[in-house]
């Protein structure tokens, strides 16, 4: 169920109100839920409101035809307006999903005696970028609850409902679009967790409950500092590409000599990417001028190649100050950093030393939607960060040696 509270002049036609419904993606009903004017944002999930210093979305009310534009992730709501009830799709490049709602549906109501789920699971996967692990966390207040789930490439953002019919199924719908999964107690006190596969598939994965998940001798969870490699440690992590004005930015410029260096890989597309976002323009406020360099090398979607309105709309949002580059299209990611191991996914981290040598590779990117885990990553990056600066007698460790190190420390 989706929320979506407009505002206009209170005619009959008027889409001013609250809108509750659903949003059908691969045939499911995800139970979406925003208020307050827009659709919610991505980690508040969906009873949040979105947040006053984000620009709205560029709006159109008219002849019953209702259009609000997501620049940050090029995402269109085209929908018709009509006696109570609201249709239309949500989208781009023709990936859209149907949306139906009417002013003031009711909600589903909880099913009775709700099992009690909260906790962290870990559920086996055969994942598409070769992790083995995700990991599951649940927290519950009776019938009601929210759920993350956090893959080798960063987390869903929160993910809400209601038990209801032998399941709970929680979703969200951001600016970024609706993801859904379902949750279903097992009678040996595991989980059955459906989500989508990359076809478009629901496919079934067992989840037992820590600590018992280490007893049923799952792997332990996939490392994302061990996740990408180079093929020549000592080799210098090269790029030249353009900035935003079309000014080559190469790896060899005198203001990246002597300095530490963060080159963070990603899309103004990718919902992990923005959420790395505002942690990076933070270190780079703070140790900027203690030597600290940060490059974003985005590849964006062959239509904005020319003029990449998206990945502004992303830097005007997060207040982006470091260089953004324009490297290619997501396909060519692999030809653009030959020597690159395993680099596949969404954002990935390189962390550069003084000496121009990569000291560690972090894949993903836990959001705010993951609690301490978010917390533990950002308190072990900034360490890491300040080992790399000038003054600190460790900031030339290896690259085995500190990303070892770290992931160690992460762990515990």
């Amino acid at each position: 169920m989706f929320g979506v509270a407009l505002h206009a002049a209170p005619t009959q036609s008027s889409p001013d109100g609250l809108w509750n419904g659903f949003a059908q993606v691969n045939g499911k009903g995800c139970a979406l839920h925003a208020a307050d004017h827009r659709l919610g944002r991505r980690g508040r999930g969906c009873t949040a409101q979105w947040p006053p210093e984000i620009p709205l979305p560029s709006s159109s009310f008219s002849g019953g035809r209702l259009i609000l534009h997501f620049d940050e992730y090029a995402n269109t709501h085209d929908a018709t307006v009509q006696d109570g009830s609201l249709t239309g799709t949500f989208g781009r490049n023709g990936h859209a999903v149907t949306l139906t709602a009417q002013k003031n549906a009711a909600l589903f109501p909880a099913s009775a005696e709700p099992p009690h789920i909260a906790g962290v699971w870990q559920i086996s996967v055969d994942g598409p970028k070769g992790e083995h692990v995700w990991t599951l966390r649940v927290h519950q207040s009776g019938a009601k609850v929210d759920a993350v789930i956090e893959r080798i490439d960063g987390d869903t953002g929160k993910l809400y409902g209601t038990w209801h019919d032998g399941q709970f199924a929680v979703s969200h719908f951001t600016a970024a679009g609706p993801s859904y999964a379902v949750l279903k107690p097992q009678p040996d006190d595991t989980l059955r967790v459906f989500t989508f596969t990359h076809s478009n598939g629901l496919q079934p994965l067992r989840a037992p409950r820590l600590p018992g998940a280490r007893d049923a001798s799952l792997a332990a969870a996939d490392d994302p500092l061990h996740h990408t490699t180079l093929a020549n440690p000592a080799q210098p992590l090269a790029f030249r590409f353009p900035d935003l004005s079309g000014k080559l930015v190469a790896s060899t410029d005198p203001e990246f000599r002597h300095k530490a260096v963060i080159v963070s890989i990603g899309g103004s597309w990718c919902p992990n990417c923005q959420d790395e976002a505002p942690f990076l323009e933070s270190l780079y406020q703070s140790y900027h001028d203690r030597g600290l360099e940060i490059v974003e090398v985005s590849f964006e979607e062959s239509a904005q190649l020319a003029n990449p309105a998206h990945l502004r709309t992303v830097i005007h949002k997060f207040g982006i100050t470091y260089p953004v580059l324009v490297a290619g299209t997501p396909d060519q990611l692999d030809q653009k950093f030959p020597g690159v191991e395993g680099l596949n996914c969404w954002p990935t981290t390189f962390f550069v030393g003084r000496d121009g040598v990569v000291k560690a590779i972090h894949t993903g990117y836990s959001g705010l939607a993951t609690g301490k885990d978010n917390a533990a990553l950002e308190h072990e990056t900034t360490a890491l960060v300040q080992r790399l600066l000038p003054g600190d007698e460790h900031s030339d460790l290896a690259p085995s040696k500190t990303g070892t190190e770290v992931a160690r420390r992460t762990q515990q």
